[in-house]
């Protein structure tokens, strides 16, 4: 048999086989969602919010689908306790703008000093940032409740603990 021969086999092989379905988009009546709870002791804040983004977008199940809020619930415990490498602990800076369009109104903190005042927010701000700036993104922060120790009131929820690769 000559490779031409073979070829033409295995194109009039594939070519009767039927088209296969369209690409699935999730229906809000698909989508159930779990509870996850993740305790961030001891893990490295990069690692960890980019696995917890990604619980919080679906993209862990099979009918996860771009433009819809098809991800679950996700309890960040303990989030005082997150690590970071290198100098990031003085170096790190975070802006934020209380009054804009006002001179001066830009303000900065280093993560050493909002980890002592908000240590949630450390874990939010990373989050935040590696979703979708849009509605979808702001609607999908909402599901991220963040907690700087080891208690939270959603036990009515049963939520799974899930360890975090960090």
């Amino acid at each position: 048999m000559t490779a031409l021969y073979l070829a033409k086999l295995i194109h009039s092989q594939i070519a009767n086989r039927p088209m296969p379905l369209r690409t699935y988009s999730a229906k809000p009546a698909d989508i159930k969602r779990q509870w996850h709870v993740i305790d961030v002791t001891d893990k490295v804040l990069g690692r960890a919010a980019t696995q917890i983004a990604s619980l919080l977008k679906g993209k862990h199940k099979s009918i996860y689908t771009p433009s819809m809020d098809t991800g679950d619930h996700v309890i960040v415990i303990n989030a005082a306790k997150v690590r970071v490498t290198g100098s990031k602990e003085v170096a790190k800076k975070y802006y934020r703008q209380p009054r804009a369009g006002f001179p001066g109104a830009l303000k900065t903190t280093n993560l050493e000093t909002l980890r002592a005042r908000h240590p949630e927010q450390v874990i939010i701000n990373a989050v935040r940032r590696m979703l979708p700036r849009n509605a979808l993104g702001r609607q999908i922060m909402t599901k991220l409740k963040v907690y700087p120790d080891d208690k939270h009131p959603h036990a009515a929820q049963k939520p799974t603990v899930r360890e975090v690769k960090a």
